[in-house]
């Protein structure tokens, strides 16, 4: 089974780690992380990561996932990329995003008429590439799976694990992982946060990042 990858400069790297560190785990899996053209791209911790081939020499996927993050505007105006995922994706028995990787999906054409998530600061610019917006950490709408926010790649791939291989073996992955969530606080998401920590962060932060993903959206429309 071929798990494919698909990274671009400035992406949020545990969209990435997150899932393929238990997507990896999958009996007979292949990952495949790759990039245009192979070479390492950007992530928004400081660090690159050097990708295992170029677009060029990735076999067909079995599994496709856009992880996410701000290097998403440029990503969707990259005709090489946006081609390169909707072709991978006629014939992926699963086509998956993480965070705003939804995003690239969408600008290839997969969003149309589905329900579908990502991070909670941009959910509303779904509707723009054909969405409906759902709210859930993970949500299935055919051969089409979307996670939320960052961390939330984790809930998808033990799901989407559970879907191909069995509950059981998806247990076994989450415990060898150690994956049993306690935070030290609460409010990891809009419905559990305090307003004024919503209000804050949308300032300080995505206010003006939304904006900007909606112009590269809409560029591309």
């Amino acid at each position: 089974m071929n798990i494919v990858f698909v990274l671009f400069d400035n992406v949020t790297q545990l969209d990435f780690t997150g899932p393929v560190q238990f997507l990896s785990r999958l009996p007979n899996a292949q990952v495949h992380v790759v990039s245009k053209d192979g070479t390492a791209v950007t992530t928004d911790c400081g660090f690159s990561i050097l990708p295992r081939s170029s677009f060029a020499q990735c076999p067909q996927a079995d599994i496709l996932c856009l992880p996410g993050g701000h290097g998403v505007r440029n990503a969707i105006a990259d005709t090489a990329l946006v081609d390169f995922v909707r072709q991978q994706a006629q014939s992926a028995e699963y086509v998956t995003s993480v965070c705003t990787g939804a995003f690239i999906l969408g600008a290839a054409g997969l969003l149309q008429g589905k329900k579908a998530t990502c991070h909670w600061a941009y959910t509303q610019l779904l509707p723009l590439v054909g969405a409906t917006h759902q709210t859930a950490r993970v949500v299935h709408d055919g051969h089409v799976i979307t996670a939320g926010g960052v961390t939330s790649g984790i809930d998808f791939a033990l799901a989407l694990i559970a879907a191909i291989s069995g509950e059981d073996v998806a247990r076994t992955i989450q415990l060898a992982l150690e994956y049993d969530p306690a935070p030290p606080f609460g409010g990891g998401s809009l419905a559990r946060s305090k307003a004024d920590t919503v209000r804050s962060l949308r300032a300080s932060v995505y206010d003006k990042a939304a904006a900007e993903m909606e112009i590269a959206i809409k560029a591309i429309i």
